[in-house]
C-alpha cells in the first residue's frame, strides 16, 4: 500500500469520525433539551399545584366568612325582634326585677296624681298626669341610663381592644387577654367582659359570650369586634393586625362623632330654648297675675286647654328631638 493510499484512507477515517461526532452531538443535545423541557414541565406542574390549592383555600375561607356574617346577621335580627323589659334593665346596669320596675312605675304615677290633685287641679288632669308619669317617666329614666352606660362603654372599648392587641403580640392567648380586661378595665367594660370569662368557665364559647355582650350592648363597635373574633376563630389570620385596624377605625369613628356633636350643639341649644319658653312664660304669668291663670286650673275648659297644650308641646318636643338627633 503506497503512501497516497494511506493518506486517502486516513482522511476518510477522520471525516467519518468527525461526521459521527457531530451526529452524536446533535442527538445528545436534542435528548438533553427534551430532558430539560420535561424537567421544566414537571417543575411548572409542581408549582401550579400549590397555586390551585391556594385558590381553593381562599375560596373556602371566603365561603366561611360569608357563612359567619350570615349567621351573625340572623342572630342580631332575632335579638332585635324580642327586647324584653329585663333586657332593657340589664342594658341600664340596674339590678332590678321587672316586677319591681312595674311597682315603682305605679307608685310614681300615684304620687304624681296625688300631687296634682292637692295642687287644686281637677280629677281628670290629675289622672292624666299620673298616667303619663307611670308609663313615661320610669321608661325615660331607664332609656337615659342605658344611653349613659353605652356612652361610657364606647369611651373605653377602644382602649380594651388595644390591651388585647398588645397581649396577643406578646404571646398571650386571647382568653388571658379577656381575663385581664375583666379585672382591670373601667366600668362598664369590666362587667361585660367578666360575663365572658365566667361563661367560659362553665362551657360557654367565646362566640356565645360575644353574642351576650351584643345583646346587652347593641352597638356597632361591639358588632365589629364580634365579627372580627368570630371570623378569626373559623378562618384564622393575623388577629393582632385585625384588632389593631379595628381599634384605629373605632377611634376615628369616635372623633367623627365628637365633631358632629360639636356642630349640632347650636341647633340643640335653640331647640331647648324654644321648648322651655311656653312653660317659662306660663310660670311668670302665674306668679305675677295668679288670678289671670287660675281660670285654667279651676274650670273644666281651662283644664282641657292645659291638656291640649301639653299634648301639642309634647308633639313639638318629639319633632324637634327627631330633627336634631344626629346619629353616627
Amino acid at each position: 500500500m503506497d503512501t497516497t493510499t494511506l493518506i486517502i484512507f486516513g482522511i476518510a477515517l477522520l471525516a467519518a469520525l468527525c461526521i459521527g461526532g457531530i451526529g452524536l452531538l446533535f442527538v445528545g443535545g436534542e435528548s438533553k433539551s427534551q430532558k430539560r423541557m420535561a424537567r421544566v414541565a414537571r417543575g411548572g406542574a409542581a408549582r401550579l399545584t400549590p397555586v390551585e390549592g391556594e385558590v381553593d383555600n381562599n375560596e373556602k375561607r371566603r365561603k366561611q366568612v360569608q357563612e359567619t356574617l350570615r349567621d351573625l346577621e340572623e342572630k342580631q335580627k332575632e335579638q332585635k325582634k324580642k327586647i324584653s323589659l329585663r333586657t332593657r334593665i340589664e342594658r341600664a346596669g340596674i339590678e332590678m326585677e321587672p316586677r319591681t320596675f312595674y311597682i315603682a312605675s305605679v307608685v310614681a304615677g300615684l304620687v304624681a296624681a296625688l300631687f296634682l290633685k292637692v295642687a287644686g287641679l281637677s280629677m281628670l288632669v290629675a289622672g292624666l298626669g299620673g298616667f303619663v308619669t307611670a308609663f313615661g317617666l320610669p321608661r325615660w329614666v331607664l332609656s337615659y341610663l342605658v344611653k349613659r352606660r353605652q356612652k361610657a362603654f364606647v369611651e373605653e372599648f377602644a382602649n380594651s381592644i388595644d390591651v388585647i392587641v398588645r397581649g396577643v403580640k406578646s404571646g398571650l392567648p386571647v382568653n388571658d387577654c379577656l381575663k385581664l380586661i375583666a379585672t382591670e378595665a373601667p366600668e362598664p367594660v369590666r362587667t361585660e367582659f367578666q360575663g365572658i370569662v365566667e361563661g367560659q368557665r362553665v362551657g360557654v364559647t367565646l362566640e356565645q359570650g360575644l353574642a351576650k355582650i351584643y345583646e346587652r350592648m347593641p352597638l356597632p363597635e361591639v358588632n365589629f369586634f364580634q365579627i372580627v373574633l368570630s371570623i378569626q376563630q373559623k378562618t384564622g389570620g393575623n388577629l393582632s393586625e385585625a384588632l389593631s385596624n379595628l381599634s384605629r377605625v373605632l377611634r376615628e369613628h369616635k372623633k367623627m362623632r365628637g365633631k358632629i356633636q360639636a356642630m349640632s350643639q347650636e341647633a340643640k341649644a335653640s331647640a331647648g330654648i324654644i321648648g322651655s319658653l311656653p312653660p317659662a312664660v306660663m310660670a311668670m304669668i302665674y306668679f305675677t297675675s295668679p288670678d289671670y291663670m287660675n281660670v285654667l286650673f279651676t274650670t273644666t275648659a281651662g283644664n282641657m286647654i292645659i291638656v291640649g297644650g301639653l299634648m301639642w308641646m309634647g308633639i313639638g318636643v318629639l319633632i324637634m328631638k327627631k330633627m336634631i338627633d344626629f346619629k353616627f
